[in-house]
């Protein structure tokens, strides 16, 4: 029975890359539903995480890190953003603790003053990583910032977090849930995404392949499922999937990276990946991995269409 003071509804996480969006997501929901990786630009769709509790639920939507656009991707995922935005009940701006705040941070500030009616709550990430004092002063910077361009008494709420410290992640979910309408729960106990399978397993295999690779590979790299099959003939105590997995780059010089020499590095991304999938579907995997050349795809609208962007 749904409590009478429930709430329900959605809340986006925004931010420069790599400002822990991916990281925050995954410990408010308690397990990883989006992936996280050292790299910008690491998230390319939109991550729906379920945080259910006694008096609220919190849909949770990660989206690519807003930023100044060079390719036609990164003008596509920006206008995912700008939609998701539109949607939502509260925005989280996620600022690290760790970088003083630049022009990507108020370049994306002057964006969310363009949704006046949506309140904003600061959400200071990465605090284990600085001392009491610069963390101090960094609140006092993003209160300053929101004054500024939201205007009025600028963000909602200031929350301080560490994700991967656990220092105040309940304190960040009651604070977005308090900003939802009243509503009964939207989805049901246990579910912890919508996101559909062929997306979480792409997503696995995009983060076991960006791990330790120079910095230009995330914006070159895609990754399609091709299918997910049961093996047949399998005893019903051992079943096995078949996961075929293409991964497409933009030059074969990116090719030979990925695949590594003799095949070694590839064969390390599907042991990673393997482990994800494994675990996301409950049953042992065959992973399949290809590697293939889409030349210049971030700039061909037809191939962006191809890799589902």
């Amino acid at each position: 029975m749904v409590a009478e003071n429930h709430r329900a509804g959605y809340a986006v996480l925004v931010g420069r890359p790599n400002a822990g969006k991916s990281t925050l997501t995954n410990a408010l929901v308690g397990q990883k539903v989006a992936i996280t990786s050292a790299k910008p630009q690491t998230t390319r769709h939109t991550i729906r995480g379920i945080v259910t509790r006694e008096d609220f639920q919190l849909i949770l939507v990660d989206t690519p890190g807003l930023h100044r656009p060079r390719t036609l991707l990164g003008q596509r995922l920006n206008d995912v953003v700008a939609a998701t935005l539109s949607e939502v009940d509260v925005i989280g701006f996620c600022l690290p603790a760790t970088d003083k705040i630049g022009p990507g941070d108020r370049f994306i500030a002057t964006q969310l003053a363009q949704f006046r009616r949506t309140p904003v709550v600061a959400l200071v990430t990465k605090i284990d990583l600085v001392d009491k004092g610069a963390l101090a002063s960094h609140l006092m910077a993003v209160d300053a910032l929101g004054q500024e361009i939201l205007g009025g008494t600028g963000f909602a709420d200031i929350v301080p977090v560490s994700a991967l410290g656990d220092e105040q992640v309940d304190v960040v979910a009651e604070v977005l849930a308090a900003h939802m309408p009243l509503s009964p729960q939207l989805y049901p106990d246990g579910e912890a995404t919508d996101e559909p399978t062929e997306v979480m397993v792409a997503e696995l295999v995009r983060e076991a392949a960006l791990e330790g690779v120079r910095d230009e590979m995330p914006h070159s790299l895609a990754v399609v499922v091709d299918e997910i099959l049961p093996r047949e003939d399998r005893p019903a105590d051992k079943p096995l999937m078949d996961v075929r997995v293409n991964l497409f780059v933009e030059r074969p010089s990116q090719k030979a990276i990925i695949i590594g020499k003799g095949g070694s590095r590839l064969r390390e991304v599907g042991s990673r990946a393997r482990a994800g999938i494994e675990e996301l579907l409950g049953m042992k995997v065959y992973l399949d991995l290809h590697v293939k050349v889409a030349k210049d795809w971030q700039r061909d609208p037809k191939q962006l269409g191809k890799l589902g962007f």
